[in-house]
């Protein structure tokens, strides 16, 4: 008799999962040999793994991560020049709590923005907030920002997440307002959040795409001195892929 407006209540309560859990219990006749704590306890479960869930969905649709990576799924029998160990203590994650950066270079077709992205979803199961960025359209981005008042709501929103993925550094050249925007997010996130920035370019180039050498050292100094390193290299996983595929559908004939 009070089944529905309990469920309804714990629905008015904003306890969705432990509504879910109530009517699944009501439904199973097998819960009966369940104690009072122990059916409870069931209901609390479901709550808390809801939240967990709702939490993630919230902080991934807000990351906005360029691909579905996850770092279970990372192919470590190719050979690319990964470290293991270096690997392994990127997905533990202790290097965010550290504020400490991490460096990801090597050809296109490396897999440097899918590595970048599962460790971001890494990072969001763990409960961190992350936010990703393709730098070409960030530096648009933030130059449309400054003209029409955003400028400093975005830089705050870029400083205050506690990884940031800059994907597809050093495509060229930065200009002078590209410089000052890069300073500007590097400063702010220095010694307070932690870095992701995969290139094609070699880290001792960076001077060079950077176009400026009192800004390059100001920048540099902010970025690689505290990172971790995942250089790659070997052939284009693209073309590994399309091979194998090839030579599964000549298996299959």
């Amino acid at each position: 008799m009070l089944t529905h407006p309990t469920h309804e209540r714990l629905v008015a309560l904003g306890l969705t999962g432990m509504a879910k859990a109530f009517e699944e219990q009501r439904r199973s006749p097998d819960l009966d040999a369940l104690s009072f704590e122990e059916r409870i306890g069931l209901l609390v479960d479901r709550e808390a793994a809801e939240r967990d869930t709702k939490r993630l969905t919230t902080r991934l649709k807000f990351a906005a991560l360029r691909q579905s990576a996850c770092v279970e799924d990372v192919d470590l029998r190719t050979p690319r020049g990964i470290d293991r160990a270096v690997f392994a203590r990127l997905v533990a994650g202790d290097w965010i709590d550290r504020h400490e950066n991490c460096l990801v270079t090597g050809a296109t077709g490396l897999g440097k923005s899918w590595l970048a992205c599962a460790l971001g979803h890494k990072a969001c199961r763990d409960n961190r907030s992350v936010l990703y960025h393709r730098v070409p359209r960030l530096f648009e981005a933030l130059a449309l920002a400054r003209g029409d008042g955003r400028y400093g709501r975005l830089l705050k929103t870029l400083g205050r997440v506690q990884l940031l993925i800059l994907d597809d550094w050093g495509l060229s050249v930065l200009n002078a307002a590209e410089r000052r925007d890069l300073l500007e997010i590097l400063d702010d996130r220095h010694g307070r959040a932690s870095t992701i920035v995969t290139s094609q370019i070699p880290v001792q180039h960076w001077h060079d795409v950077i176009g400026d050498p009192t800004l390059g050292d100001a920048i540099l100094d902010r970025l690689v001195h505290n990172a971790h390193r995942l250089q790659l290299t070997g052939e284009s996983m693209r073309k590994h892929s399309a091979r194998a595929h090839a030579l599964d559908a000549a298996a299959n004939t």
